[in-house]
């Protein structure tokens, strides 16, 4: 078995705390002795009067080509010797703490983030992946990734490129759609008392998935 799948799920803040946690974070700005990009900010109020509509599990898992990892499980570690490219990243402390890989490929850039929730060994808890209008070839912040392991995708169907119709076929209705974004939500109980909080943020541009970021937290 590889490091990608011998983790056990990281502890973190319930329900609609742990996703303000989140979204906080991500608005923190970033470090200035920072080396990389850091992963976008989310808007703090992306969730707020969105229900949880999703029965499925979201963001359980992800692949990046032949690469399978999972949320809560896979460390970044294991991630960049696999990749045999990047470097893990560092800003904040306490609650605020973060840690990434930053890559790219042609327009794509890619980031998988570990929160504070993602213990000591920063196991990925957050994947954001965009399509830019811009060649990323010419950024130098950020580690080529090869191209073997590419796409990337989510829990076997979500990928970058999809149509909105596409979208909703593979996931079902979004628990909340406005113009060009789609977001999924779901909570669910596990075994053993412990619940899951997972989401999915999409956005689109001429119909075409352009940005997808998704995360899950597990609490007890």
């Amino acid at each position: 078995m590889s490091d990608t799948q011998k983790l056990k799920p990281a502890l973190s803040t319930p329900g609609r705390k742990t996703l303000l946690l989140l979204f906080l974070l991500f608005a923190i700005p970033a470090n200035d002795c920072s080396a990389q990009t850091p992963p976008p900010p989310v808007d703090e109020h992306a969730f707020e009067h969105v229900p949880p509509t999703v029965v499925k599990r979201l963001a359980t898992r992800f692949s990046l080509g032949t690469l399978a990892g999972r949320f809560e499980e896979t460390p970044l570690d294991a991630v960049r010797k696999a990749v045999g490219e990047g470097t893990i990243q560092h800003q904040g402390d306490a609650a605020g703490s973060m840690h990434w890989l930053c890559y790219r490929r042609a327009q794509h850039r890619l980031w998988l983030v570990s929160s504070e929730m993602g213990g000591t060994d920063h196991r990925v808890t957050e994947i954001v992946e965009e399509f830019t209008d811009k060649d990323t070839d010419t950024s130098t912040d950020c580690a080529i990734i090869p191209e073997k392991f590419a796409p990337l995708v989510f829990d076997g169907k979500l990928h970058l490129g999809m149509s909105y119709q596409e979208v909703v076929t593979a996931l079902g209705p979004p628990s909340k759609s406005e113009a060009a974004q789609m977001l999924y939500s779901h909570e669910g109980k596990l075994a053993h008392g412990f619940e899951e909080t997972a989401w999915l943020i999409l956005r689109f541009r001429e119909d075409k998935l352009v940005s997808m970021r998704g995360g899950k937290t597990t609490t007890n």
